[in-house]
C-alpha cells in the first residue's frame, strides 16, 4: 500500500507542474468522503455544489460530508488512514502525528505557491514540515484574548495585568486564566518576555530538536509577572467564557467563547488584546499562542482522483469559502484578503485577536510531550515561596525538556492513568520490552490508556485492537475518541502486542 501510495503521490506532483493541460484529464464525478465540524457540515455541502457548478475542469463530486471535530479526526485517521475522511479538517496541534502516519498528501508546487502567497505565514508554517506543505489553512481563530465585565473593570485599565487584579479583588470577582492546567495559555507569560521554544522536525514529521529559553533570565521575569496572577485569592485556572456567570470579572479565551459572554454580559462586554505586567519597573505585554485549524488531503492510490481532491481543497480554502464561514460560522480567517475586510475588522472578537497578533507566536510542531511538562510550571510558581523556588520550577522544566530527546523510542509505551499520562516517561515501568508488559491497574475514576510512541502521541494502538481480552475492558462507543483501553477492573495485568493486535490477560 505504501509503495503504490508513494508511486501515486509522485504522479500527482507530475500532474501540478503541467499546469492547465491535464485539465481534461481530471472530468469525471468522484464518489468521496468529507469531515467537517458538525456545525460546518451543511455549509460545506453547499460549497462543493458551488466548486462543482463553477470549476472549468469537469470535476463533480458526490460528497458524504460527515460530522467529525477537529479535535477527533486526527485519532481516526491514524487509527486507519484507509478509512479515513478524504478531505478532513483538524487542528494544527494534531499536524506532526497525521504526517507520521503517513496521513496527508504532500502539496503539488503551485498549489503550495498559492497557499503560501495568499495565508498568514504563521498558519503556512503551521502546515510545513521540513520544507513540504502537506495541508491547506482553513482558519487563523485558535488564539486568545481578555474579555472583561466594563461595570467591573475600567476600559483604562485592562492594559494592565496588576490593576486588572486589584479591580477584580476589590470586586471580589475572578479573573479566569488557565494557568495551572494549560501550557497553551501560561506560554502567554515567556512569550511576553521573549522566550521562545521551537520545535524541529524532519520531512517525515519526526521530532530532532528544540531551542528552548524558558529556563533563562527572561524566563524568570516571566514567572515573576506569572506568581502575581496565581497567587491572588481571585485567580481561576479557567479559559471558560461561561464563568462570567459564575461570578468572573475577567475571562482570557478565545473567539468560540464570543456568542457565550455577550449572553451573559450584554452591553457590559468588553474584549481587549492581553494586558501587560511589570517586573522591576519594565513593562512587558503578554504574548499568546496563535493556531489554526487546517484542512488535509488523505493521500490516494489514484492519481487523478488525488489530482482532483486538491483541486477542491484549493477551492474549500479559498477567498470565497473562507470569506462564506467567517459569515455563516463567524470563522477567523487565515486568507490575508478576507483578513483585511471591513467585515473581519469590524468583529469585536476577531478585531481583538488581531490586536493581540502582533505579540502572539504562531503555533508551529510542537512535541507531543511539551503540554503536559510545560503546564506544571503554573503549579509550582504557585508553591514557590520565594525566587529560588521560581528558579527550580524552571528548572524542573528544563530537565524534563532535556530528557525528551534521550527517551527509548525503540520501544512502546503504555501511557495512562497509571503513569499521568506521561508519554516521556523516563522509567523502564511502562515500557513494552520483547512485546509485552505486566502492568499494575490502580483503582481510579478513571482506569484508562493507550499504547503510544515515547514522547509522541502517535501509534494509538488501543481499544480497536484488543483481539483477546475484551471481557476485561470497558466499551465506550462515541465516548472513546482516543481510542483508550479502559480497565473494568483494578489489578495486575499482562499486555501483549501481537503484531498489530492486543492480546490482554489478568493475573
Amino acid at each position: 500500500m505504501k509503495k503504490l501510495l508513494a508511486m501515486a503521490l509522485a504522479l500527482v506532483m507530475a500532474l501540478s507542474l503541467m499546469g492547465t493541460a491535464f485539465a481534461s484529464d481530471l472530468a469525471g464525478t468522484y464518489d468521496i468522503t468529507i469531515w467537517a465540524a458538525e456545525n460546518a457540515v451543511e455549509l460545506t455541502k453547499k460549497q462543493v455544489e458551488d466548486f462543482n457548478a463553477s470549476n472549468e475542469l469537469g470535476i463533480t463530486f458526490n460528497a458524504t460530508v460527515e460530522p467529525v471535530s477537529e479535535a477527533d479526526a486526527a485519532t481516526q485517521m491514524v487509527t486507519d488512514v484507509e478509512a479515513g475522511g478524504d478531505l478532513f479538517c483538524f487542528a494544527q496541534d494534531q499536524f506532526a502525528r497525521l504526517v507520521q502516519a503517513g496521513a496527508l498528501a504532500k502539496l503539488g508546487v503551485r498549489a503550495a505557491e498559492t497557499v503560501t502567497a495568499n495565508n498568514a505565514a504563521g498558519v503556512v508554517a503551521a502546515a510545513t514540515s521540513g520544507d513540504a506543505l502537506f495541508a491547506y489553512p482553513l482558519t487563523a481563530d485558535n488564539g486568545y484574548f481578555l474579555y472583561y465585565d466594563k461595570s467591573v473593570i475600567p476600559d483604562e485599565d485592562v492594559d494592565s495585568l496588576e490593576k486588572i487584579i486589584a479591580d477584580c479583588e476589590a470586586a471580589q470577582k475572578y479573573f479566569a486564566f488557565e494557568m495551572q492546567t494549560s501550557a497553551w495559555y501560561l506560554a502567554s507569560f515567556f512569550f511576553g518576555t521573549g522566550c521562545v521554544s521551537e520545535w524541529t522536525t524532519d520531512d517525515d514529521g519526526a521530532f530532532i530538536s528544540v531551542r528552548d529559553t524558558f529556563n533563562s533570565p527572561n524566563g524568570l521575569i516571566a514567572v515573576k509577572g506569572m506568581k502575581k496572577l496565581v497567587d491572588s485569592p481571585y485567580h481561576l485556572s479557567s479559559s471558560s467564557g461561561a464563568e462570567f456567570a459564575q461570578g468572573a470579572a475577567a475571562v482570557v479565551t478565545g473567539t468560540w467563547d464570543y456568542t457565550t459572554v455577550e449572553g451573559i454580559l450584554g452591553e457590559n462586554m468588553g474584549v481587549a488584546d492581553l494586558p501587560s505586567f511589570e517586573v522591576d519597573g519594565k513593562e512587558y505585554h503578554l504574548g499568546s499562542f496563535n493556531g489554526c485549524k487546517l484542512l488535509g488531503v488523505k493521500p490516494q492510490v489514484d492519481a487523478v482522483r488525488a489530482a482532483a481532491l486538491h483541486q477542491l481543497a484549493q477551492y474549500l480554502t479559498g477567498e470565497k469559502c473562507q470569506m462564506e464561514r467567517f459569515e455563516a460560522l463567524a470563522w477567523g480567517p487565515s486568507n490575508i484578503a478576507v483578513q483585511q475586510s471591513e467585515a473581519v475588522q469590524a468583529n469585536p472578537g476577531l478585531s481583538a485577536l488581531l490586536a493581540q497578533s502582533p505579540y502572539s507566536v504562531p503555533q508551529g510542531q510542537i512535541h507531543g510531550s511539551w503540554w503536559d511538562i510545560a503546564k506544571v510550571i503554573g503549579d509550582d510558581v504557585k508553591a514557590a515561596t520565594d525566587e529560588a523556588g521560581l528558579q527550580a520550577a524552571l528548572d524542573n522544566y528544563y530537565d524534563k525538556i532535556s530528557s525528551l530527546f534521550n527517551l527509548d523510542t525503540s520501544a512502546l509505551l503504555f501511557v495512562g492513568a497509571w503513569n499521568g499520562w506521561n508519554n516521556a516517561d523516563d522509567t523502564d515501568t511502562f515500557y513494552f520490552k520483547d512485546g509485552s508488559l505486566t502492568l499494575d491497574v490502580p483503582e481510579s475514576d478513571y482506569m484508562g490508556g493507550r499504547i503510544v510512541n515515547p514522547g509522541d502521541w502517535g501509534t494509538d494502538k488501543g481499544f480497536a485492537q484488543v483481539t483477546v481480552g475484551a471481557d476485561l475492558i470497558k466499551d465506550l462507543g462515541a465516548d472513546n475518541p482516543d481510542n483508550n483501553i479502559v480497565f473494568a477492573e483494578a489489578g495486575n495485568y499482562t499486555i501483549t502486542l501481537n503484531g498489530e493486535a492486543i492480546e490482554i490477560v489478568k493475573n
